[in-house]
């Protein structure tokens, strides 16, 4: 018996609304423990190199872990994994709210959806009832109409995880939103949902999960949540949530500003988590059991309009407040609202309007082609677009493909307003003073996200300039950081106020009876990690070196203002950094994992179908 586990793993055709159930193998468990892990490998296992993102034969995997659901702290994090529109490569994306404790609870590990709708139409589940159901008169509502219309029809207690009109139109880096304002928002995991005419997954669960020894369980659980209220950072980062970091950041000069264009935004106190705390902050609100919570309901006016949401976040003021120059708390707010209603990553959305706004100032967009003059800073912009993107009108269709195709249809030298790399737009650090940062966003698996490793304190403690030990720390944290997504279990605690680590390696035992050391879980960290490498080389024709790429801006032009000014990583440092990184995964000098490599890790299976040398 896998304990931890539901057991379980469903798959539902939407060409046909069949399903089938099997049992989640033992070996996937110990060797990709669980949520993302079991993402990649189920990934890796299902999609040929030929199936394109928009395809028919393209799958969802909606994967919990075997923390999830557990009445741990912050234990509701569930992933979602699908081939990236926006990339083409390997994509997952994660989320917290409840909806993965449910999952857990209706006897569920993975959910893996194949096919395409004939109509609009949703996924019901309850336990062993599962049903492909219409959706027609959910078609065109934003996520929060669509989320509140679902819950009066089916009861408040549904967890729904659902898309706006940005996914129904397959904007490259649409989102799917759950519980009113928490998103899995990377990669365009909603845009797929939006192909496979899937508005929504609706869970309910009434089951037990299975652990290896109730009680110890119970008892490290109280003292895990003992533990949190007792550690030094708790009472100093809770109240403001991700928004605390505002402040830091902007200090060290790598605060996205102006597209990237500098790292320093003069307006930021009116913009940080005082700024919510002060004017706008209606609530906290937290995910399935979690004693921090980060998120803030929020309301608030700006001009005529009357906003309410949860939010805005760290990354959400960083990428619709300073890199778009929105100027007041009330302002990022409204714009928060408007994408998550739509359906719009606030990463990506505020990178690629940043990116129509510094091309119209240099004249490459004209009011002709955009509809309207643009302005940085100018709220009703920044709505105009994000309106134009979600239904794919005008000038919004062509952004909706994302700032790398942008730029290539453009052209013109608008390519080094186009800040991505693999095709997904960077999240909110300016990094040509952070080294490992840089790194760090070149050679994540999905395309640049912080959430990969969190390097920019590492940079900061051991001084900016320094290179050497910082591709070890890179890789350190890669293996760290997505090892909680795996687990299915928020970071945060440990990221955010300083939670122990050795309480997961416990944990986890007394879970699932594996007896698995930290070290354990961190070999199955890189495990997924050289995983998710070679399905990029599976199905991107040439991926390597020129893949683990850096905004041509971070190479050309020194930092203008701010903490940092003057810094800049040079070409040849970072060039540096990154034979350095590719010697110490065990990948030859075009990035490309060795035989040896792979099959030291056991991933023996990859070896013949990629040629490994």
């Amino acid at each position: 018996m896998l304990y931890g586990y539901a057991g379980r793993i469903l798959r539902v055709n939407l060409d046909d609304g069949s399903t089938q159930v099997t049992e989640t193998p033992e070996e996937m468990a110990r060797k990709f423990i669980g949520s993302r892990g079991f993402g990649s490998k189920l990934l890796w296992d299902e999609l040929d190199s030929d199936v394109e993102p928009f395809d028919r034969q393209n799958i969802i995997v909606m994967a919990a872990g075997p923390l999830s659901g557990v009445l741990l702290p912050s234990s509701g994090k569930i992933s979602f994994h699908t081939k990236s529109p926006a990339t083409g490569g390997y994509a997952d994306s994660n989320m917290g709210g409840h909806i993965c404790a449910e999952l857990k609870q209706a006897g569920y590990d993975a959910v893996i959806i194949e096919g395409r709708a004939d109509e609009p139409s949703y996924l019901y589940l309850e336990d062993d009832e599962v049903e492909v159901r219409s959706a027609g008169d959910l078609w065109g509502m934003g996520c929060f109409e669509g989320e509140e219309y679902m819950k009066e029809q089916l009861g408040e207690d549904a967890q729904i995880a659902l898309i706006g009109p940005a996914g129904e139109n397959k904007v490259k880096y649409a989102c799917i939103g759950h519980d009113f304002g928490r998103q899995a928002g990377r990669c365009g995991v909603g845009a797929v949902m939006g192909d496979k005419n899937l508005k929504a997954v609706v869970v309910r669960g009434s089951k037990t999960i299975p652990l290896k020894d109730p009680e110890a369980v119970l008892q490290k659980a109280k003292e895990m949540y003992e533990r949190v209220f007792e550690v030094p950072g708790f009472q100093e980062w809770t109240p403001q949530g991700t928004a605390g970091v505002t402040d830091w950041v902007n200090e060290i000069g790598a605060f996205p500003t102006k597209n990237f264009w500098t790292g320093y935004f003069e307006d930021y106190q009116d913009i940080n988590g005082r700024a919510i705390l002060e004017r706008i902050l209606v609530t906290h609100k937290g995910c399935f059991a979690c004693p921090i919570p980060c998120g803030k309901y929020s309301a608030g006016r700006v001009g005529d309009e009357e906003f309410v949401v949860e939010g805005p976040e760290y990354e959400t003021i960083a990428m619709m407040g300073g890199n778009l120059m929105l100027d007041t708390i009330e302002k990022v707010a409204y714009a928060n609202r408007v994408a998550d209603d739509l359906g719009i990553d606030t990463i990506s959305g505020g990178n690629v309007i940043a990116f129509a706004m510094e091309c119209f100032e240099d004249g490459l967009l004209d009011e002709e082609t955009v509809g309207r003059s643009l302005q940085w800073g100018d709220v009703d912009d920044v709505v105009y677009l994000l309106e134009l993107i979600a239904n794919r009108e005008g000038i919004g269709d062509l952004l909706a493909e994302g700032v790398r195709r942008a730029a290539r249809h453009i052209g013109g030298g608008s390519q080094k307003y186009a800040i991505e790399t693999k095709g997904l737009e960077w999240s909110g650090y300016e990094s040509r003073g952070a080294p490992s940062q840089m790194l760090a966003y070149a050679t994540a698996d999905i395309g640049a996200h912080h959430n990969r490793a969190w390097a920019i304190t590492y940079d900061i403690a051991v001084g900016r300039e320094k290179l050497e030990g910082k591709a070890e720390k890179t890789v350190e944290l890669q293996h760290l950081r997505p090892l909680f997504d795996a687990l299915g279990i928020c970071r945060l605690p440990w990221v955010e106020i300083d939670f122990e680590l050795e309480h997961y390696e416990d944990i986890f035992k007394m879970v699932t009876g594996m007896d698995f050391s930290w070290d354990d879980l961190l070999r199955a960290s890189e495990r997924i990690w050289n995983l998710n490498r070679a399905f990029n080389m599976k199905h991107i024709p040439g991926f390597g070196r020129e893949y683990d790429s850096v905004p041509e801006r971070f190479f050309d032009e020194d930092m203008p203002t701010g903490p940092a000014e003057g810094s800049r990583v040079p070409r040849a440092d970072f060039e540096k950094l990154l034979d350095r990184y590719y010697q110490l995964r065990g990948w030859d000098d075009n990035g490309r994992p060795t035989a040896e490599t792979m099959k030291d890790l056991g991933l023996d299976f990859v070896i013949e179908e990629l040629d490994l040398k």
